[in-house]
């Protein structure tokens, strides 16, 4: 199972993601977290972030995903992700993909702004430091519009997100867990 988390920078999907992780510890299901900064830096720094470069950084992940996925481990992505279209993509690519929205309210990321990057996107035309490709403030960001699980970390406590996710997580994976498998094809 692939989780694919989206939300705007600063929204709480990595801490989220740990803290599920750490959640599920004590339980038989493996976990793999796919963090899109983690590996954009480690793997991917040839992509920037245009559109298409953000459209392939997240077919990279999700084909990573997929092969973990495709060995019993749920795969949480933890990427902004901003487009609808290759949100839609992955989830017809692969199998048992769930989408989470992770929202937050722009103007409590502002204020939390732990990377700065809010900071630098609100700075004036023509400074040297300006982000212009910040999703949701000077950038894109397409709401989903029907996630198999919404979670607002403005209003909802990190615990009880946790526990919201890990159980969404729990009763997805028995079920993909009991599916029959169907094998095709002449041999």
């Amino acid at each position: 199972m692939i989780i694919l988390l989206c939300g705007l920078s600063g929204s709480g999907k990595t801490t989220l993601a740990q803290n599920v992780k750490m959640r599920l510890s004590d339980t038989d299901i493996p976990v793999e977290i796919i963090d899109a900064d983690v590996y954009r830096q480690k793997l991917f720094p040839n992509l920037g972030y245009t559109k298409e470069d953000r459209f392939e950084n997240i077919r990279r992940l999700g084909f990573i995903a997929n092969k973990l996925s495709g060995h019993g481990v749920v795969t949480v992505i933890s990427a902004i992700n901003p487009y609808d279209v290759i949100r839609r993509e992955l989830i017809a690519s692969y199998p048992d993909v769930k989408l989470i929205h992770i929202d937050c309210p722009v103007k409590t990321l502002m204020q939390r702004d732990t990377k700065g990057l809010y900071k630098r996107a609100l700075l004036p035309e023509g400074h040297p430091d300006k982000l212009s490709n910040l999703s949701g403030v000077n950038d894109p960001f397409q709401i989903p519009s029907s996630p198999d699980l919404y979670i607002n970390t403005h209003i909802t406590r990190l615990t009880d997100a946790t526990e919201a996710l890990a159980g969404f997580i729990l009763d997805n994976y028995q079920q993909v867990q009991s599916k029959p498998l169907h094998v095709t094809g002449r041999y």
